[in-house]
């Protein structure tokens, strides 16, 4: 199912470049607006990445960095996409920190391209990302943070086996002289939940834009300014040094 393609090497020399300084406005003006994308998209997962390189070349660089190309062309599942801000945040550099200077520190080789990493790290991350069958923001109820007893959301297993609350805010409609509650805009939140034996401790991330619906699944994307990769940077980093030593 996981096979590298030729173009592996080329795609982790692209995706390098775009955490080492590819970041425009037009990313940053991508992830705060909000709302819903165009809702179908007529290719795969791997395919709408793709289309939106400035977005996304990076993720899709270590999709096939970690073998798993033929999975996000043919397997049906839900995707909260990160971020290439994201990743580059995770590489950082010897100057500048992040993994690389945590390498330069323990005098290990740094990461050039996303080969550097072994693969089974890279899947391990991106099923975090990952949930079984096709669920758009109307498919997950409604979560209140100050009120979990009320409106707590639900936990979710994602495609690596750990544990998510996932749920939808219905924010509240304010105008002159009124506020309605819970009928304004919704937005979905998603949340690792470290310790399942504490399921009310985590830190919930926004979807700055819900409900793409390539042919084989439906993408969120995660607001990039308040999640890192993995959802654990220092997990990821951890990982990765143990792996070089």
């Amino acid at each position: 199912m996981k096979k590298l393609t030729k173009n592996l090497s080329i795609w982790g020399m692209l995706g390098i470049l775009g955490f080492l300084g590819i970041s425009g406005c037009a990313k940053d003006d991508y992830y705060k607006d909000g709302g819903l994308a165009k809702a179908e998209f007529d290719g795969t997962i791997l395919e709408y990445l793709d289309s939106k390189p400035v977005l996304f070349d990076s993720v899709a660089a270590i999709i096939r960095a970690a073998e798993m190309e033929e999975f996000f062309n043919t397997e049906e599942f839900t995707f909260f996409a990160p971020s290439d801000r994201d990743i580059k945040d995770l590489i950082g550099s010897k100057d500048k920190g992040g993994l690389n200077r945590r390498l330069y520190d323990n005098k290990q080789d740094t990461i050039k391209t996303f080969t550097d990493v072994d693969p089974s790290i890279w899947q391990r991350y991106l099923y975090r990302y990952m949930f079984r069958g096709k669920n758009k923001l109307a498919d997950y109820p409604q979560i209140d943070f100050g009120l979990l007893s009320l409106f707590g959301g639900q936990n979710y297993r994602s495609m690596a086996g750990d544990i998510f609350k996932i749920g939808v805010v219905f924010n509240d409609a304010v105008g002159s002289g009124s506020n309605l509650k819970y009928m304004g805009y919704r937005q979905l939140h998603v949340g690792l939940i470290g310790d399942p034996s504490r399921p009310d401790n985590f830190d919930p991330v926004p979807v700055s834009t819900s409900d793409i619906q390539p042919t084989n699944g439906v993408i969120h994307v995660l607001d990039y300014t308040r999640v890192s990769f993995g959802f654990d940077q220092n997990q990821v980093m951890n990982d990765i040094i143990e792996s070089k030593r």
